[in-house]
């Protein structure tokens, strides 16, 4: 396996990195085959565990002997969404749902599933995060036929991917700068098929953030975990370094369920043990959600405190799932 930077781009920029875009045209097929990745080795080359530049000791890692110590810099709100959101009949953000979705959230983070947008070029994802979330945002992009990225208001410093299971989207991670310090982000799309094929994902990250990245880190793993319940195997495997249990995100109605006929809990925003520690609730004009927010805009009142959403944005036709939000308050 050979771990390599995804391009890193703010509005109006040239890719800084390496380029993964193969350009190739959505074949309209949303989910996995269902069966994890074969795989042709990657180039010859041996996995040599982990990326040089996510365990380095500079933003990420805050070291021993325990979690960041506030150096008395002015807390803010960190707000974090995990988000497959795509819709329509080409698993793409092109119908506007999605991104109507997001940019009522508000997110700082976005761990986006499925990043397709028009013709999938570096111009096109610009206009995309230009015009959901404004000019100071920039984003990072995977490999595959629905790759996974990020997209952040702070600075991405570096990115790359990490093999995933499934063949057609990579395990795509970020570390992002912000006053005082920094964490690693990593957005996931686990297999389908079973829970057992779903944890050598979270295994093969497991196995990279302890090759070299602090426990006391903050790290954020989210996005779409297809998960059918919470006590699946991939919650085993990251509980030595995230928080994997309750108070959980929940809607207006309290269900904390994703999937588009709310039945299950596919998506996710987890939280390093020292990140965790300093979620707060998530607060959307008088409502607060203590443990974050499912967010539904079907049932959601008023819809207002969510614009430009608009209530039938989640019951669009071929939308993949519900967002979710938890918000960090950070002390510098």
């Amino acid at each position: 396996m050979v771990l390599a930077a995804c391009g890193v781009v703010p509005h109006g920029g040239n890719d800084a990195g390496v380029k993964f875009d193969s350009g190739v045209v959505d074949s309209g097929e949303v989910e996995d085959a269902g069966t994890p990745d074969a795989g042709t080795p990657d180039a010859g080359e041996e996995d040599t565990g982990v990326d040089a530049g996510v365990v380095d000791s500079g933003v990420v890692d805050a070291g021993p002997p325990g979690c960041p110590v506030p150096q008395g810099g002015a807390p803010f709100n960190l707000r974090v969404m995990a988000a497959n959101l795509t819709s329509g009949a080409f698993s793409s953000y092109d119908p506007g749902e999605g991104a109507r979705i997001m940019a009522g959230a508000q997110p700082d983070i976005v761990l986006i599933q499925e990043f397709n947008y028009g013709g999938r070029s570096d111009d096109d994802i610009n206009a995309f995060v230009f015009d959901t979330f404004g000019p100071d945002y920039t984003w990072a992009r995977g490999t595959g036929n629905i790759p996974n990225g990020i997209i952040s208001r702070y600075p991405i410093l570096e990115s790359g991917e990490w093999d995933g299971a499934a063949p057609d989207r990579e395990l795509v991670w970020a570390k992002i700068d912000f006053p005082g310090g920094g964490l690693l982000a990593i957005s996931v799309h686990l297999l389908t098929s079973n829970a057992t094929d779903r944890n050598l994902d979270a295994t093969n990250i497991m196995v990279h953030l302890d090759a070299g990245v602090s426990p006391y880190a903050y790290v954020l793993i989210g996005g779409d975990f297809n998960t059918n319940t919470r006590n699946e195997a991939v919650f085993t495997t990251f509980a030595p370094r995230f928080k994997v249990t309750g108070p959980y995100p929940l809607d207006q109605f309290n269900n904390g369920n994703t999937t588009r006929d709310r039945s299950k809990p596919y998506d996710h925003v987890l939280a390093s043990n020292c990140l965790a520690a300093l979620q707060v609730p998530t607060v959307i004009g008088a409502n607060q959600f203590d443990g974050g927010l499912v967010v539904d805009t079907r049932g959601y009142t008023p819809i207002a405190d969510l614009a430009p959403a608009l209530s039938g944005d989640s019951d669009a036709g071929s939308m993949q799932h519900m967002g979710v939000v938890k918000d960090f308050l950070i002390q510098p």
